[in-house]
């Protein structure tokens, strides 16, 4: 899947970068839990990796900081926190809910064959 690079223009009047750079942290995280899907702090590793190769569209620590993604741990309760609704988010897609009323177990007492 080819994803659109990570502009680095100025957000364009009247545009909300906070709601921009938001949008792009969730893609990054989820870019990297479907490399591996793992939970807080394995997904921790791999964003890290992902940064030290570049796998994300090219972008290294330094571009993702700039884009609002750091690893400094200052900034780990927010990364846990995007993990965790990029986590969240991916659960509704790829494993759908059954309600419990269509969940049925039945069991019956059948005869001892002999």
């Amino acid at each position: 899947m080819a994803h659109a690079p990570i502009s680095r223009r100025e957000p364009a009047a009247g545009g909300d970068s906070k709601l921009e750079t938001a949008a792009e942290c969730l893609e990054f995280v989820r870019f990297c839990y479907r490399r591996r899907r793992v939970s807080w702090p394995a997904l921790y590793d791999e964003m890290c990796n992902v940064a030290a190769r570049g796998a994300f569209r090219g972008l290294g620590y330094a571009d993702l900081a700039e884009h609002g993604i750091s690893f400094c741990l200052s900034d780990l309760p927010r990364m846990a926190a995007l993990t965790e609704r990029v986590m969240r988010e991916e659960r509704t897609i790829y494993e759908p809910q059954v309600p419990e009323s269509q969940v049925a177990i039945n069991l019956a007492v059948a005869p001892a064959r002999s």
